[in-house]
């Protein structure tokens, strides 16, 4: 059946993704792993509508599947069932009058309580005209109680005005209008609730608790599945996924951040006392680049969610030290009795090697279908980074999901699934895909730094006059693109 999706008009990329990921979660597709499970929805774009619109037709099975995914979902304003819609007042009344009366009626018993909710889109109205809307709808019949706080059923009046890309917001050719029934919609609490500037402990590169929630839900985290962070830094991502039921673990190279903390009542385990959350299973001082797994573990974690450190806020390390690791001084083991405040020496991690390890880690440590989901980064003037993300014979893209953070500098959300098992062969496979996919990439990236390469001015005046600069999406953008 096809229900109407009403987006925040936030976040564009990923809307359609984290929708896609919890139908997956709540049973829309086939759970057989050698089928297509992983094909999209069917969506729509109502009449005269852009594409960035926040208001979508989706096609679900059912609407327990509807309500479901808009309950969870982060960037699903509601979901309704569309009983009518035109581009008048008029056009309404007789789509509604036609909509089927088994659809209808039993919403409209004298032994239920309803509300109607006027909502506008590109325009504000009055409280007055809300009212005349609401009384021009006299020709459904209505027979329960109005109750505005806690009703038996939510109706929605929403409107959509034509207008102009000038005001920030998609053009809408000609106005239109629905009246729908509320199936669900997201919780209003969650994100004030985990906002970081209530967080206890945080870091540098904390993760924004939208964006976060966001990366649990593309990760199917759910009760009884175990999610590992290799870069787990305050945990940001960790508590989202907890939110969500699911066990954690983390990991980061820096012991004094999963340790110590600012102390014992400042630390990441503190965050998730905060939230009265599900403790981690375990964080651990590990190097993603020397994995503390005994040999021969395999097929552990549910799914693996990350940002890997690529060189803006923070830079990747790995163990070892320079001199170490250009064989200018011999390994060395740590004395027992310097064991306990001992900080191994570091040197630099290009993000090359950063992503190769990963995709390894995951390859060998997630259970089939498991999902590795992580962040990549962009350097939007290279039009050769656009086509080309990292491969691994173990996985299946499913979507990548842009965020413009700068005029040079935008992140991908990547989404895999683990489609086949973690062999010598597929090693060996992954090994030359790694060879091709490093030479096909630019300098920044096998030096792991993007700092100097986001935040130098760039002369564009010259790169114009050069034929240099490539724009990789010359159509308009909208306030949605870069919030």
């Amino acid at each position: 059946m096809w229900y109407l999706c009403v987006f925040y008009h936030r976040l564009l990329d990923y809307r359609k993704p984290e929708v896609e990921s919890l139908a997956q979660l709540f049973g829309a597709f086939r759970d057989n792993l050698n089928d297509d499970v992983y094909s999209q929805l069917q969506w729509k774009v109502p009449l005269h509508h852009h594409p960035d619109s926040p208001f979508h037709l989706v096609n679900l099975p059912s609407e327990h599947i509807a309500r479901s995914i808009a309950n969870r979902s982060i960037l699903v304003k509601g979901m309704y069932e569309l009983w009518g819609e035109g581009g008048s007042y008029e056009e309404l009344k007789d789509s509604v009058l036609s909509y089927p009366d088994e659809g209808k009626l039993p919403y409209l018993e004298s032994n239920s309580t309803f509300r109607i909710t006027v909502d506008t889109f590109g325009r504000v109205i009055s409280l007055q005209e809300q009212k005349e809307l609401i009384q021009g709808l006299s020709y459904i019949p209505f027979k329960g109680r109005v109750n505005l706080r806690n009703p038996d059923h939510n109706f929605w009046l929403i409107e959509v005005d034509n207008c102009e890309t000038s005001n920030g917001l998609p053009p809408v050719a000609q106005k239109r209008i629905f009246f729908a029934r509320e199936i669900g919609g997201a919780d209003r609490k969650l994100l004030p609730t985990y906002q970081l500037k209530s967080r206890n402990y945080l870091g540098p590169t904390a993760m924004d608790a939208e964006i976060a929630f966001l990366m649990a839900n593309q990760a199917l985290a759910t009760p009884g599945k175990l999610v590992y962070d290799p870069f787990v830094g305050t945990g940001s991502i960790l508590v989202a996924a907890a939110h969500f039921g699911a066990m954690t673990m983390g990991a980061d190279i820096d012991i004094r951040v999963v340790r110590d903390g600012r102390g014992p009542d400042c630390n990441v385990w503190s965050n998730f006392k905060q939230y009265g959350l599900q403790m981690p299973v375990g964080l651990l001082r590990a190097d993603n680049n020397l994995p503390p797994w005994r040999p021969g573990l395999k097929e552990v974690f549910d799914a693996i969610i990350c940002d890997p450190p690529y060189g803006v806020r923070a830079g990747g390390r790995k163990s070892g030290g320079r001199k170490l690791l250009k064989g200018a001084v011999e390994p060395y083991i740590v004395p027992d009795d310097k064991r306990t405040d001992h900080i191994p020496s570091t040197a630099p991690y290009s993000l090359v090697e950063c992503v190769h390890d990963l995709l390894d880690l995951a390859a060998k440590m997630l259970v089939m279908g498991g999902r590795l989901v992580f962040f990549y980064p962009i350097l939007r003037e290279e039009e050769s980074a656009h086509n080309h993300f990292p491969e691994h014979p173990c996985f299946k893209l499913i979507s990548s999901s842009e965020q413009i953070l700068s005029s040079r500098y935008c992140r991908v959300l990547l989404t895999m699934v683990k489609t086949g098992p973690y062999t010598e062969e597929i090693n060996e496979a992954a090994r030359l895909k790694h060879a091709e996919f490093r030479e096909n990439h630019v300098k920044w990236l096998e030096e792991g730094n993007l700092h100097s390469a986001v935040f130098s001015p760039i002369d564009h005046a010259q790169l114009m006059e050069d034929g240099d600069y490539k724009s990789k999406d010359p159509k308009p953008k909208y306030r949605g693109k870069y919030v």
